[in-house]
């Protein structure tokens, strides 16, 4: 199947987002990667942002899909630390893309409490639902999920940003080594 226009514009913004980051995603660029002129992309996207944002979301519905189901394991611990897991990967392996999404200030930029109870975090919403389900099943401490999510999302985020800065002079297997290893110190914490 042929791809349409506007698949076309965004497999090339998005080509240049993972390989030079956001700044690199002029429209002019685009355009010149898909064979159109500029001016065409603003038939299928109002801007920039609208492009970028798009980009972002396709990227978290994907990421999200990747989570549920490496998830999907018989000890929920295991499910548990998989998704965590993939959250280290996904910035290992998409550094640009994990620094928008989850780096930068941004207008759209999902909001706690408020966005990630209405469940508008497609990747979020999966570690929420298992901290749920631990709780359920009398295997973790009684909490409320989305606040025990963010502490998760926030350690991990936090190990990342770090290692990612320079702040490790580990090696990336030592530093996954360290980073799985803390992550079973809070899960010590939250199981009952």
């Amino acid at each position: 199947m042929t791809a349409t226009t506007q698949e076309k514009i965004v497999a090339a913004a998005r080509q240049l987002f993972e390989t030079e980051g956001a700044g690199a995603v002029s429209m002019r660029r685009v355009a010149d990667a898909v064979g159109i002129t500029p001016m065409a992309i603003y038939r299928h996207f109002t801007n920039r942002e609208e492009l970028l944002k798009h980009i972002s979301d396709i990227a978290f519905e994907e990421v999200a899909q990747e989570w549920a189901a490496r998830a999907q394991h018989p000890d929920l611990m295991h499910g548990l630390l998989h998704s965590m897991e993939n959250y280290l990967d996904y910035a290992l392996q998409h550094p640009h893309l994990f620094d928008y999404s989850f780096s930068v200030a941004r207008d759209d930029a999902r909001r706690f409490p408020e966005d990630f109870r209405a469940r508008k975090s497609p990747t979020l919403n999966v570690v929420a639902d298992m901290l749920e389900e631990g709780v359920r099943r009398g295997l973790l401490r009684e909490c409320d999920p989305w606040d025990l999510a963010m502490v998760l999302w926030g350690q991990a985020h936090g190990l990342i940003a770090l290692y990612r800065a320079g702040r490790f002079s580990y090696d990336e297997a030592q530093f996954r080594a360290f980073y799985l290893q803390s992550l079973g110190v809070l899960f010590d914490g939250i199981k009952r």
